[in-house]
């Protein structure tokens, strides 16, 4: 889902050294984009001979939509949790069994039998995190744990303030703030979102991907955002913080599939298994900040990765995060219908 993601859509091509010949040939990945460690992708290219190139999308919706339409040449993509269902019972994935791949061993227990993916059939982690709030501290020196600063921002941030246009993570913070839960379709509550979000849209800057940067440079002083994306801009900027809302956060795993119309599937299905490796997990962390879901990937990671606050949430707080499904299609139609309005 999600560090600094690009709005336009644009493809890296990352030419091969010599290695060895285990697979040749390509493989081309469908990501989102600022979210592919380069590091990471080198080693696969050199272990198997395989020439890798990514391209960006800039939304799960923006990602479905191309492969629906089918001539997009791509082999493998990267949904969301809540997206991968619909992915499934479309047809679009093929069913891999990274279960019985050799470094499906790697994956920690509780990422092995996922509800999107029972018995993780058709795809292996990528990174996961959590989609909260982040504020300049320099100008806000109030409570970064809530909502609040999004929804109803105090006169200092009013203005400055970015919101990533992702509909389910806006719509889940957006209810949740209201005292809903995620894939409420309660409409009276609905209405009562729809119009908290057209009136806070007033007070926002932007509705933009492309935000850590700007997040670190001060051109936005807060944003609803992920947590890795937040953990990069603080490392440029040390009065940027990350904040779990205390009426309600969002958790998502982002996931490696392959697609039913893959040109390159054994190179797919290596790229799966690579994925479960330590250092290539390991890798792909240190790049985007998130988290991964393989043991043994912290020997590849920084140290400031096992205490950094975008990544050990406050235990008081930890209650608060909602991991975010499918919602049914009834309740999905309503929130399309309220998305279009506050996009307008």
């Amino acid at each position: 889902m999600k560090s600094g993601m690009l709005a336009a859509v644009c493809g890296l091509a990352i030419m091969t050294m010599a290695g060895t010949a285990q697979a040749a040939g390509q493989l081309n990945i469908y990501n989102w984009g600022d979210y592919t460690s380069l590091d990471m992708i080198k080693k696969f290219e050199e272990k198997y001979d395989v020439k890798v190139t990514i391209t960006d999308f800039d939304s799960n919706d923006t990602a479905l939509a191309k492969v629906r339409a089918g001539g997009h040449g791509m082999d493998v993509v990267i949904p969301s949790s809540n997206f991968v269902p619909i992915w499934i019972s479309e047809g679009l994935l093929l069913e891999t069994e990274p279960n019985k791949m050799e470094n499906f061993k790697n994956v920690e227990a509780k990422w092995q039998d996922v509800p999107y993916d029972p018995g993780r059939k058709y795809t292996v982690p990528w990174l996961w995190g959590s989609t909260g709030v982040a504020a300049n501290t320099k100008l806000y020196k109030g409570d970064v744990n809530t909502s609040a600063i999004i929804f109803d921002p105090p006169p200092e941030l009013q203005g400055k303030i970015n919101v990533v246009p992702e509909m389910g993570d806006v719509m889940a913070l957006a209810i949740m703030y209201l005292g809903g839960e995620p894939c409420s379709g309660d409409k009276a509550l609905l209405k009562k979102v729809r119009d908290k979000l057209i009136e806070a849209k007033t007070h926002w800057l932007s509705m933009d991907y492309s935000s850590v940067e700007k997040l670190a440079k001060g051109d936005y002083s807060a944003s609803l955002e992920w947590n890795g994306g937040v953990f990069r801009a603080r490392l440029e900027n040390p009065d940027i913080k990350y904040g779990y809302p205390k009426e309600g956060f969002a958790f998502w795993m982002d996931n490696v599939a392959v697609l039913k119309d893959a040109k390159n599937v054994e190179n797919a299905k290596l790229f799966q298994n690579f994925m479960m490796t330590p250092e290539a997990a390991g890798l792909n962390s240190t790049f985007a900040r998130y988290a991964n879901a393989i043991s043994g990937s912290e020997a590849y990671m920084p140290d400031d990765m096992k205490t950094a606050t975008e990544i050990v949430i406050p235990p008081e707080l930890e209650a608060k995060g909602k991991f975010i499904d499918v919602c049914p299609p009834d309740v999905t139609e309503f929130y399309n219908a309220i998305w279009k309005e506050v996009l307008r």
